[in-house]
Parts: structure tokens; C-alpha cells; sequence
């Protein structure tokens, strides 16, 4: 009932602007834009969705391709709300997400209220480079995360951010940057959260998480932010080139992935709050390059934790953290007439107590940029494989992505 009355009122006040003027704004960069006459606030107002078909098959080395299967879905649909407030140096930004895969699982965690919110959280720049963030959004994680949505060269995220990313949490953030010589330029990230993702409105249940992030971009700033936007839309002049390394810590994390994944729950309760919980280490170290067309990504991601596996005192419950390490590979070409060839590779190999397999992915992605991000069609074809396994499979996905 809350998505529909607010998608009602957003659709009415759309309408009653329209209808009466013109507006300053441009396809991709905002429905409305407005600043108070005084200056001491402003709004943009903008939306997406991505429309989706996924289609997968088996193969089995004994009987060849199966039957398969197939889904068409809204991946995503979100409204998008930014800004300044009193000041140019205190900036907003909200994002609210409408589709079933945004809104996730209705539980006691959140009352049992659907996680509309994805972002809501002000960034205050108090002293010359210095910013200071507060609410929910999203950690200094691996690159692909911090890429929006929106901005992806494939239909969606690799196999490595599944299994590790941090995710949103709610917390702080210190931002700051500077350039040594001419060029280069050095932007440090600490964040203190919660631990526990976004949402939430229970206690803490288990201790804070910190996260640190350096990154080094020896030739200076990409252009249009696009050391964080997937393949190389400005198609860069010049080399550009971001290194990073993030490392974050979770206090007694009650799930499985830190502040992602499923609850460790204690079944007997012989844990005092009735959830297991480990001291969970998250590394990453990734890259961006881009030239002319041409971009590279390259991530690798570490997590392990001071105790794996649970056990509760009768042995009837347990849990498992989801251990391991993972490496992703982008490579592609976008051509002059907006049409991008790409391939990714990943793998993720678990840690030995867990009693998995490694996977591998391979991905060949084809897209064509209508305008840029803001309007494009994205297809792709993955093969999944694991080792010691008769079967592996075969997944086909085409996407359409708009957002004003």
C-alpha cells in the first residue's frame, strides 16, 4: 500500500509541473530541478527501471543440454531525490527502490515492513577537502559495488560481489582527497557502521564494523566521475588509471557475510542472545583503467573470520560463514557508434571448512548506449561451471535501462 500511494503522489506532482512549463533539464540528468529563490536549499527529482529477461539451461556430461528455464521481471525501480540544504556544503541524497528484488525480504528485522530505503544520507564538506557523511548508503567496498546500478557494463553484477560485497549500512563516513605534484590524486575513506545492513530496526546485535578505503589515480581525475561508471563512455583522451585497496572489520557479526548474507541463529539459544557470531575480515583490492574506448576492471576479494563454522552446545544447530576468495575480470571495447563488446571472468573458491566447490563464470556482453547510461539495451551469456560437477550451466540475459 505505501509503494502505491507513493508512487500516486509522485506521479501527481509530475503531472501538475509538466503541465504548466517547460523545464531546464536534459534527458538522463533529473526529471526536475528546482533551488529556492533565497538559495538555501534545492531538489532534482529523477527515476529508473530496468526491465529484464533471464533465460538458463543445464548441461550434463552425460545427457547435453536440458530444458530450461525462464523469467521476465522488473530488476529494478527507483525514485531518486538530491541536493543541497542551507547550504551548497551540506548535500542530500535519497533513493527509494519499488521492485520486489530492491525491497528484500519482509521480516522482524525491519518490522516486517518492506526495505523501501535504499539511500538517505547527508554529506557535509566542513573543512576544504574534508567530508563527513551520515545515514544509510553505501560503504566503501569493491568497485563494482560502489558502481551504481545504473552505470554497469553487463546486465548485472559479477559472481564476486554476490558472495562479498558490504553492502549498504547505517553510519558515518570521513571522506578526503589531495594531489601530490600535478596530477595525482589520493582519496582516503574510513566509515564506522553499524554492521548489521540497511533497514534495521532492532539493536545491534552484535559489535561495529570499520571499513577503511585508499585510492591512487596516478594521471588524475577520470572524466564524468568514470573511474566508478562501467566501460568507457567519455572515452578517455588520456590514460586513466584507479587503484584501491579497501579493508573492513565486523565485530562479532551475527550472519554469514558480515552485514550480508542469512542470520547465524543458535536454535538451543546456548548463545546468550541466541545467534552465533565471528570476528569477519573483508579485503579487496580492485582497478579501473580506460582509454579511448577501451576499459578494464579487475577486483579480488578476501573474507575470512575467527571461527567458520558453529556448532551449538547439542550439536542440532549450526552455521557456516561464507569464507573464501574471489577474482573478476572486465575487458571491453565501446566502439564510435555506441555499440560495446565485452568479456568478464570470475571465480570463487571457497574456503576448505566450508565444503564447497570452486565456481568459474565466463561472460561475453554485448550493448548498445542510446544515450549513454540513461537509455541503453544490455545482453549477455554466462557459462557456470564447477569443479568436480557433471553439470554446469548456460545463462542468457537481455535488459532495457532507462532513467531521467
Amino acid at each position: 500500500m505505501n509503494k502505491i500511494i507513493l508512487s500516486a503522489l509522485v506521479v501527481l506532482m509530475s503531472s501538475a509541473v509538466f503541465s504548466q512549463r517547460k523545464i531546464d533539464s536534459k534527458f538522463g540528468k533529473g526529471l526536475y530541478n528546482v533551488v529556492a529563490a533565497d538559495s538555501s536549499w534545492s531538489m532534482k527529482f529523477g527515476m529508473r527501471f530496468q526491465q529484464l529477461y533471464v533465460g538458463e539451461n543445464v548441461i550434463n556430461d552425460a545427457d547435453g543440454v536440458r530444458p530450461g528455464t525462464s523469467t521476465f521481471l522488473m530488476r529494478r525501480a527507483r525514485l531518486k531525490f538530491g541536493g543541497f540544504a542551507f547550504s551548497p556544503k551540506l548535500k542530500y541524497k535519497v533513493e527509494l527502490g519499488l521492485s520486489n528484488k530492491d525491497l528484500g525480504k519482509v521480516d522482524a528485522t525491519t518490522n516486517y515492513a518492506p526495505r523501501m530505503i535504499l539511500d538517505a544520507v547527508l554529506k557535509w564538506n566542513f573543512y576544504q577537502n574534508f567530508v563527513l557523511w551520515g545515514g544509510q548508503t553505501k560503504l566503501p567496498g569493491n568497485r563494482e559495488r560502489v558502481i551504481s546500478s545504473a552505470n554497469m557494463q553487463f546486465v548485472d553484477r559479477s559472481m564476486l560481489n554476490k558472495n562479498f560485497n558490504i553492502d549498504r549500512d547505517m553510519g558515518i563516513q570521513l571522506r578526503h582527497h589531495f594531489t601530490l605534484g600535478k596530477n595525482f590524486l589520493v582519496r582516503e575513506i574510513f566509515a564506522l557502521s553499524q554492521g548489521e545492513g540497511r533497514n534495521l530496526v532492532q539493536d545491534n546485535l552484535g559489535g561495529l564494523q570499520y571499513t577503511g578505503r585508499l585510492e591512487f589515480l596516478p594521471f588524475g581525475k577520470f572524466s564524468g566521475k568514470g573511474d566508478y561508471v562501467g566501460s568507457d563512455i567519455k572515452r578517455e583522451k588520456t590514460p586513466k588509471l584507479s587503484i584501491a585497496g579497501t579493508y573492513n572489520f565486523n565485530d562479532r557479526a551475527v550472519k554469514t557475510k558480515g552485514n550480508q548474507g542469512s542470520y547465524m541463529v543458535d536454535a538451543t539459544a546456548s548463545n546468550a542472545d541466541g545467534y552465533f557470531n565471528s570476528n569477519i575480515t573483508t579485503i579487496f583490492a580492485d582497478m579501473m583503467f580506460k582509454y579511448k574506448g577501451v576499459s578494464v576492471m579487475g577486483e579480488y576479494a578476501f573474507l575470512d573470520a575467527d571461527v567458520i563454522n558453529h556448532y551449538s552446545a547439542d550439536s542440532t544447530s549450526t552455521a557456516t560463514v561464507a569464507a573464501g576468495s574471489g577474482l573478476n575480470l572486465n575487458v571491453g571495447y565501446l566502439f564510435k557508434n555506441n555499440w560495446e563488446v565485452a568479456g568478464r571472468y570470475t571465480t570463487f573458491t571457497p574456503n576448505a571448512l566450508i565444503g564447497k566447490e570452486n565456481e568459474q563464470r565466463y561472460t561475453l556482453g554485448i550493448s548498445k548506449y542510446v544515450v549513454g547510461h540513461a537509455l541503453k539495451v544490455q545482453g549477455d551469456i554466462t557459462y557456470k561451471a564447477e569443479d568436480n560437477s557433471a553439470n554446469s550451466e548456460l545463462m542468457y540475459r537481455l535488459q532495457v535501462d532507462i532513467h531521467f
